[in-house]
């Protein structure tokens, strides 16, 4: 790891101390930086904003994406103060950063109450095996959706 990288770690860490301390969501925060800049903050906001997705990661992605004018981070790289979640790692992937830093591990959020391993064993079940089922139920028209946005000249593929 070089300096920079341990700094931007650093700085997610002291962010996410702060947000432990004032109450205003979880002990996580994360950084988004292109070109040796940060280009957005976010901490964990979930209970201040009773918003389920308002995580570290998904604050700042949706942070940046504001500031760039863009839906995708190309260029950019997300340090996080601990691994994101499987919800925040589908946001990093559709996002589409060069890399991401981390410095705790998902272990060690489990170890402090914050365990996704039961999310990560849920992704791998069929529907109606999940916690809470996810049942299918086609209709003729569910694919039409899809027919107007492959047959719509405006659209911004992504």
């Amino acid at each position: 790891m070089n300096e920079i990288q341990q700094q931007w770690l650093q700085r997610c860490i002291d962010l996410a101390c702060a947000q432990a301390s004032n109450g205003k969501g979880g002990p996580f925060a994360a950084l988004v930086v292109k070109n040796g800049v940060v280009i957005a903050e976010g901490c964990n906001e979930v209970t201040s904003t009773n918003d389920p997705s308002a995580h570290a990661e998904v604050v700042a992605i949706r942070n940046a994406c504001q500031r760039l004018g863009s839906f995708q981070l190309e260029g950019c790289e997300i340090y996080s103060s601990c691994e994101p979640c499987p919800m925040c790692l589908g946001a990093i992937f559709w996002a589409r950063p060069k890399a991401v830093y981390f410095a705790a591990s998902r272990e060690q959020a489990a170890a402090a109450g914050f365990d996704d391993e039961f999310i990560y064993e849920q992704i791998n079940l069929e529907g109606n095996q999940r916690h809470i089922p996810f049942v299918h139920r086609p209709l003729d028209s569910a694919n039409h959706p899809f027919e107007h946005w492959g047959n719509c000249c405006n659209k911004r593929d992504y």
